[in-house]
Parts: C-alpha cells; structure tokens; sequence
C-alpha cells in the first residue's frame, strides 16, 4: 500500500512504540487482544505487518521483530522515486502552462483589448517583466530623468534586460541629456551596453515609453503615476514606434565621452532653458522638461544671467528678444 502522511502519523505516535515492545519482550503473542481485529492497537501492529518490520514465528504462535536495516529500503526507496517522478510531472506541467501563458500575453485579450489600464506598481511591474521575458526581437524604450524611473534601475531589471539581450532581443533606449550625471542611471547603461543594448540621450521632454515587439506599447496613464495603459491596436503602436524613431535619430549616442558631443549636449541643454524661458513655463515646468531638479534649472538661468549680462529675468527676456534670439539656432548666438 502506499504510504503517507497519515501512516507516517500512525507509525510515529503508536507503531514505533509497539515495535520497540516487540524487541524487548522477544515477540508478541498472535492472540494479544491488543493487535486483534477491534484492538486498540490494530491499525498500528497491522501497518508493521505491511512494512515488514515484524514476522510470524516459526512455529506460527508469535509475531516477532525484523532487523529495521533489511526493510528500510523497500519503504523510502519507492516513496523516493515517487518524489522524483512528482518533481518531474511537476516541472513538465509548469512548462506547459508557461507556453500558454505566453500565448495569452501576446493576445490583445489578455489586457482587455486594444486599450487596458494597469494600475499599481506591482501589477505594472509583474506585467511588464513578464512581456519583457516574452519579447523576442525588440524592445524600445523611452525613460524620461525623475526619481521615478532611476528607481526602477535596479538590479532585478538590469538582469532581466540583460536576460533579453543574451537571448537575440535589440534593446534601444532613449533618455534625456540629464541622465548622464546620474550615478544609477550610468551603471545601468554601462551593464546593458556592454550586452549590446544601445543607448542615447536627447535635450527634450517626452513621456515614459515601452515598446515590445512592436506590438504592445506601454505609456502613462493620465489617472497618475501608478496606473499605465497598455496599447495592442497595431495603428497605434505603430505611430508610437514612429515617434520614437524620430527622437531616436536626433539623440545622441550616450556611451561617447568625447569632449566635443558634451559640450553639443551643454548647449542643446542651454537652447532648452532658453526655449523654456521665452514660452513664460515656471521653473518647476521648466526643470521638468530637462530632466532636472528645480535647483539645477534655477542655475541654468543663472548662467544665462550672467551670459548675458542681465539681472532679471525680464532683462533676460529683453536681451534675448533684441539679439533675435531664440533657443532654436543652429549655431551659438554671439554674446
């Protein structure tokens, strides 16, 4: 019979004690009472019986006790086995749901339809992971420079990208001139770069991006930071691969330290600031669209202040009205 927890039970607590009686008195008599049919000790004689721990005498009158060491084997070798087998379906059952998860992923209704929204970290992250793992050819992604998005650069999502990297997957990424002076943001590029992945930065604001396979997009929602809509319209996605290829072209490759693409960097940085300025945004507008905080911004200004010779910002605004300058030239306006 097979044995399981409950026999196991029953051996612990009433068998070994009997076995252990068995020993000691050299045998038990066939007509005990005890191991009889309505004996209180039934269950338990009958289940050293079945393991083989005891054996009638030769003269039929006694039941006596066997070497433990000669039947061990013939009880945990089996239910061994058996653990392994179990193990092995176990394993084999996990890949079959694994393909058909992966099939639901990849059908607009796993999200609802075209059009879904995800809301909660935790259920944007699991969800994303999960398409990540899936992806096959291409991931492309927008990150714009707040606190937000460097936290995301840990290293559960440095080694699942790099995961999808080793398997084939081409990884773009796009982030905004400021993320060069982030520490985080930097160790995260150079692990993914040196798996292949390619990386630029831009001086412009955009929003969040996840492109994966170039059928399921993921952007903010307007509800708020943790909520996120999920696209599959294959119209739709492709219009936001296309603005991202256009970002893409214009950006500049992040992994270059040449002295010359910084100082380009420093003054689309400072074009920005500029433009930011002549359109009337406030400061904490302004140090948004480049990626920055508040304090870095008001310095930007500073700069321009002292550039320009000025005091105020509307002495700044009226500098730069009466030099035609604004924040679009191709070439550095003289100062």
């Amino acid at each position: 019979m097979p044995f399981g927890q409950h026999e196991r039970g029953v051996f612990e607590d009433d068998s070994t004690p009997l076995y252990e009686e068995i020993v000691s008195a050299g045998g038990v008599s066939v007509s005990d009472p005890r191991i009889a049919q309505r004996g209180e000790l039934h269950e338990a004689f009958q289940l050293l019986v079945e393991v083989g721990l005891v054996n009638k005498s030769d003269d039929g009158a006694q039941w006596r006790a066997v070497d433990p060491a000669a039947v061990q084997a013939q009880v945990v070798a089996p239910l061994g086995q058996q653990g392994a087998e179990l193990i092995a379906e176990s394993a084999h059952w996990a890949q079959a749901f694994s393909t058909l998860s992966h099939a639901w992923r990849r059908s607009p209704s796993a999200v609802g339809g075209p059009f879904a929204e995800l809301r909660g970290e935790a259920t944007i992250g699991t969800f994303l992971g999960s398409l990540v793992n899936d992806a096959e050819d291409e991931l492309l992604t927008a990150q714009p420079q707040d606190r937000r998005g460097v936290k995301q650069l840990g290293a559960v999502v440095g080694a699942r990208d790099i995961a999808a990297l080793k398997r084939g997957v081409k990884m773009r990424t796009l982030y905004q001139h400021a993320a060069r002076r982030g520490v985080d943001t930097r160790k995260y590029v150079a692990a993914v770069t040196a798996a292949g992945a390619e990386v630029r930065t831009l001086d412009e604001f955009f929003n969040r991006l996840i492109v994966v396979d170039r059928r399921i997009a993921i952007i903010p929602s307007h509800e708020g930071v943790d909520a996120a809509m999920v696209i599959s319209d294959r119209s739709m996605v492709g219009y936001l691969v296309d603005m991202f290829e256009r970002h893409w072209e214009r950006a500049r490759p992040f992994t270059s330290s040449e002295t010359s693409l910084m100082r380009d960097i420093a003054a689309e940085q400072r074009a920005m600031t500029i433009r930011m300025l002549l359109e009337g945004r406030a400061d904490p507008a302004g140090a948004k669209r480049l990626g920055v905080s508040p304090r870095t911004y008001a310095a930007y200004v500073a700069d321009l202040k002292n550039e320009f010779e000025v005091e105020t910002r509307f002495q700044l605004g009226y500098e730069m009205g009466k030099r035609g300058i604004s924040g679009r030239e191709t070439d550095e306006p003289a100062s």
